[in-house]
């Protein structure tokens, strides 16, 4: 264990500060500081020695030459039981440093403010503070380096229960936390320099080297399949809605398979402003539905393919109540992630043990903009696939209606309740929907056709095994991720009952498909838009 007599202490973020080096002087601790941080310390009357007063020597170059300085490093890299580094040290009037309390200039808050200039970011990058807590940080076994505030409180309770001296696994825990913070430093400016364009002055896309940071959220029981190991991990100071920062109320721990479908789910329903229920199975839709009522947006969801929703997972964009919990109760589902579950509900779920509840930060309504530097990331063997996510809304400029009779406004909601579906299916994909309810889904097909004869097959399955003699495709509308190459899928469509069509049009034979549209009296919009998911 390490006796703490002497902390440097110079923080950007001084949350809990002055609380905290009072602290510290009531064991008895010498505290050397610098600049802002020596001020709001001396206002708080705590006693501090300037770290130029430490040195000997005067901070200069506009305070960029401070801490930068033998006695400090010496301080803090100096071997305690090396009797050769004691006696330089005390040849050279190098006095042991045993803490180290260091945050960074706040470079990814200022990068991140609209309109920041160069000049702005080099002057925010921090040179004194990383080169400080890498010392202290390597030199673990001798000195304790605090780089989060939030550990104040854990320092301060070890120095209480342990007279004033710091445990080697709370110094290697440390330790660990500021190599990772660095890293992460050091990876925002190579990000943010990376992407700059020398010559307009404006961003690149994309970063000539991209470096990012993910931290372990948990290690899980296997992979895809039982032979496979596999662990969870999540990006640091990711914000929006996402399975990554949900909280688990209950059930057993999540599997690799639940987060890859609650993502699915969530990021779906994260596209509608009115009440949604989405049910996914294998990371495809199997029911979505629209209600102002959410507890018959679950029963229109579920019916939609009651059989594909069985052991499926749930998202919803309004909290969960307790006739609803009681509804989804009665089926067996995997997980269910949504912004609100209400005591009753809780109460209700509580009796499956095993039933996983997410409890996410209320996703916006509809497509997302102005997300930064969120990318979408697809690994390959040895690289890296990076683009933009697939989030541009579909505006009213974009529609373009291309046969002789135009969408009835009922057929256009459908569409347009369709577009939003089939964008969260994997290519080659196709959904039906009536009433803004999904009734067929075929996905992941090679041929646009075969996944258009899944979805009407799945449409009158599920009719036939309720019972039901009417066509749940009458009516219908259809949305393609792609265009069709051919007319047999408008053909295929017009046959199974579709009335309106929307997709990407851009197809050489796009005035054969067209020209088929209209033989049948079919409505069809192009977007101008693809939605390929692979």
């Amino acid at each position: 264990m390490i006796k703490i007599q002497r902390a440097l202490i110079s923080v950007s973020d001084k949350s809990g500060l002055v609380d905290f080096a009072q602290a510290l002087a009531g064991f008895g601790v010498e505290i050397l500081s610098t600049g802002g941080t020596a001020q709001a310390l001396a206002k708080g009357g705590i006693e501090v020695k300037d770290v130029s007063e430490f040195t000997g020597f005067p901070e200069v170059l506009d305070g960029r030459v401070k801490t930068l300085h033998p006695k400090v490093h010496g301080g803090l890299l100096g071997v305690r039981d090396n009797p050769e580094h004691r006696r330089v040290m005390a040849e050279l009037g190098m006095e042991p440093i045993d803490m180290l309390v260091v945050n960074l200039y706040p470079f990814e808050a200022t990068v991140a403010r609209p309109g920041c200039t160069l000049e702005e970011a080099i002057e925010n990058i921090d040179i004194g503070g990383p080169a400080m807590l890498r010392s202290a940080a390597k030199n673990h076994r001798f000195v304790t380096v605090v780089v989060d505030p939030g550990d104040y409180g854990e320092v301060l309770d070890e120095l209480k229960n342990r007279d004033g001296h710091i445990s080697m696994a709370t110094n290697a825990a440390f330790a660990r936390k500021v190599f990772a913070r660095t890293a992460a430093y050091d990876a925002a400016i190579s990000n943010w320099l990376s992407s700059r364009d020398e010559e307009g002055g404006g961003r690149k896309h994309f970063p000539e080297v991209l470096t990012t940071q993910f931290v372990k959220a948990q290690e899980m029981r296997y992979g895809e399949n039982p032979h496979q190991q596999a662990a969870f991990y999540v990006e640091r100071g990711f914000e929006e809605a996402s399975v990554a920062n949900a909280a688990q109320l209950q059930g057993k721990s999540l599997s690799f398979n639940n987060v890859h479908d609650a993502n699915g789910a969530l990021e779906l329903v994260k596209e509608f402003d009115r009440p949604a229920v989405v049910i996914v199975k294998h990371t495809n839709p199997c029911g979505v539905a629209l209600d102002d009522d959410l507890l018959e947006a679950y029963r229109r969801a579920r019916a939609a393919d009651p059989v594909s929703a069985f052991g499926g997972v749930i998202a919803m964009n309004r909290p969960v109540d307790g006739p609803l919990a009681r509804e989804i109760a009665a089926t067996f589902v995997e997980a269910i992630i949504a912004p609100g579950f209400d005591q009753a509900a809780q109460d209700i779920f509580a009796a499956k043990k095993n039933l996983r509840l997410l409890l996410t930060r209320s996703p916006e309504g509809g497509v997302r903009s102005g997300v930064g530097l969120r990318l979408d990331l697809k690994r390959v063997t040895g690289g890296l696939l990076v683009q933009e996510p697939d989030q541009r809304p579909l505006r009213a400029g974009d529609l373009k209606v291309v046969t002789e009779r135009a969408p009835t406004e009922a057929e256009m909601e459908d569409l347009l309740f369709a577009w939003k579906v089939v964008k969260h299916v994997k290519s080659n994909a196709i959904v039906y929907a009536r009433g803004k309810v999904t009734v067929g889904v075929g996905a992941g097909q090679m041929s646009r056709v075969d996944a258009s004869r899944i979805a009407v097959w799945k449409a009158r399955e599920v009719a036939a095994v309720a019972g039901r003699s009417d066509d749940p495709l009458a009516g219908s509308v259809l949305a393609s991720d792609a265009f069709f190459p051919f007319r047999d899928g408008l053909d295929a469509a017009a046959e199974a009952g579709a009335t309106a069509v929307i997709q990407p049009g851009g197809s050489v034979r796009d005035d054969e498909v067209i020209q088929a549209a209209n033989e049948h009296r079919m409505a069809m919009v192009f977007t101008g838009v693809r939605h390929f998911k692979h």
